[in-house]
């Protein structure tokens, strides 16, 4: 498939605007603030696209995954990039720590949470899991200049947690971003704690206690919503007493 990638990416991308609505194309292109062109198909339907799409065109291996997704994510189209993390997603098992510049890149180009989130979570997360030499990437991603690729190293522990991972790492990349005044930040960290908190609660409880000072509105919005009642509230308590409301 390597060699014919682009027209494999042309033909997926025909599919997904036959599918589309240019109703909802203005409107989600207006709720992204994006410059790229947009269909107007839904995720859903994009899923629904790529799953089939591969069925009928099989993935090979590395090469032709990687030569596909490049080929999607090269024309500034909203639902070819979808298409292209989605198929990342789906053929995770294929990417390695070999492949962390290329998933970097697509995170820079990204500006947008729509795609950042789901690279950091459902593809970075799962390939740097237990894999040796990555932990100096995410070191290295967690301290950047820009803001959706610290916002990564946050949303790349996200499964590795809900899979049982110790929550060290996390927790050292919030408490360095915790002071940080950017939303898609303070909303990484509450999302992460919210998910760690439904296993974890006491492990969360103890590291968030003395940080309530710290700590932004959303990030304890978010972080308390699994905790026990009491201890929630003892938290959101502390915050309120400590910083003005907001």
């Amino acid at each position: 498939m390597s060699n014919d990638a682009p027209s494999f990416a042309d033909e997926l991308e025909r599919e997904l605007a036959a599918a589309g609505e240019p109703e909802r194309a203005a409107q989600e292109k207006r709720y992204l603030k994006s410059s790229l062109a947009f269909h107007g198909t839904t995720v859903w339907q994009i899923e629904r696209a790529v799953r089939a799409f591969t069925i009928e065109h099989p993935i090979g291996g590395h090469d032709d995954l990687v030569a596909l997704a490049e080929a999607l994510w090269g024309e500034p189209v909203h639902e070819r990039r979808m298409a292209a993390i989605l198929m990342l997603e789906r053929h995770r098992t294929m990417l390695g720590p070999a492949d962390l510049p290329l998933l970097e890149r697509l995170i820079r180009e990204s500006r947008t949470w729509a795609y950042v989130d789901a690279l950091a979570a459902n593809v970075v997360g799962p390939v740097c899991a237990g894999a040796a030499g990555t932990s100096d990437v995410l070191d290295r991603w967690a301290a950047d200049d820009d803001f959706w690729v610290r916002r990564a190293a946050l949303l790349s522990q996200l499964r590795p947690i809900r899979d049982g991972a110790p929550l060290d790492r996390f927790l050292r990349y919030a408490d360095a971003m915790l002071d940080e005044k950017q939303f898609f930040i303070r909303k990484a960290i509450g999302w992460v704690l919210r998910e760690a908190g439904k296993h974890r609660p006491a492990d969360v409880t103890a590291w968030l206690a003395p940080r309530t000072a710290r700590a932004s509105g959303v990030t304890m919005r978010e972080a308390v919503k699994y905790l026990p009642p009491n201890e929630a509230a003892r938290l959101m308590t502390a915050y309120r007493a400590r910083r003005p409301a907001g």
